[in-house]
């Protein structure tokens, strides 16, 4: 069974990047800090055929595009290994060039159960998430975030989210255990080398939602607040 969470190094010529996927009844959706991979695949004699495209959700100039360009098309082929999946296959941008994926399926039995999704609760689909640090404490994380029925998979190229939430009537609550997939005490000082959870509540529409909340990383309390901005419905 390929549904799941992956952690996903990859790269092109000598451009190289990390993200996270989730492949979820022929859907790939997934992203970083500043794309989001929209996608879908299917199984076909041994080999999974798979197309993606990416779209920026961040806005910061800092983050630049894998193929020097915001919107590309990636199409690969490939088979399961005893890590996880190699894709290996063309992008659009760069004609002629390999591109290749390693995923490595992430351990998601920390997640929760399922929360309660009610009549005008928030939609299933793939997130963008702005996480920002309050009370003047400089931190902050963007990603992807996919909601799907009361349970919440996401992350960026360094972390991934786990959690549940409940939600109706233009509300909606929640927790969240993130954790690193990859070592990222240089980048993130304030989230890297630590298991962070978060409680949450904020309100929601057809198009995203926000929230407020209290991480709690080591033996540090922050107040939180994010935006979502729906990608795709799942």
């Amino acid at each position: 069974m390929l549904n799941g969470l992956y952690k996903v190094e990859y790269g092109v010529n000598d451009a190289f990047g990390r993200s996270i996927m989730c492949m979820h009844n022929g859907k790939l959706l997934g992203g970083n800090s500043a794309f989001a991979h929209l996608g879908s695949y299917e199984e076909r004699g041994g080999e999974i055929i798979g197309e993606v495209i990416t779209e920026r959700h961040n806005d910061d100039p800092h983050y630049k595009p894998l193929m020097g360009i915001d919107v590309a098309t990636i199409r690969v082929r490939g088979r399961t290994t005893s890590r996880g999946i190699r894709f290996e296959g063309e992008a659009t941008p760069v004609p002629g060039a390999m591109f290749w994926a390693e995923l490595t399926r992430l351990d998601d039995d920390a997640l929760p159960p399922r929360g309660i999704v009610g009549a005008g609760g928030i939609a299933n689909g793939l997130y963008s998430i702005h996480l920002k640090a309050l009370d003047g404490v400089e931190a902050g994380l963007s990603g992807v975030m996919l909601l799907m029925d009361g349970r919440i998979l996401g992350g960026d190229a360094f972390f991934y989210y786990l959690g549940s939430y409940s939600s109706e009537n233009g509300r909606w609550k929640g927790e969240i255990l993130n954790q690193e997939h990859t070592p990222a005490r240089g980048e993130n000082p304030v989230f890297g080398g630590y298991e962070v959870g978060i409680g949450f509540s904020g309100n929601c529409n057809e198009d995203g939602g926000d929230l407020e909340g209290i991480a709690l990383a080591g033996k540090r309390s922050l107040r939180l607040a994010a935006s979502l901005k729906l990608m795709r419905r799942a």
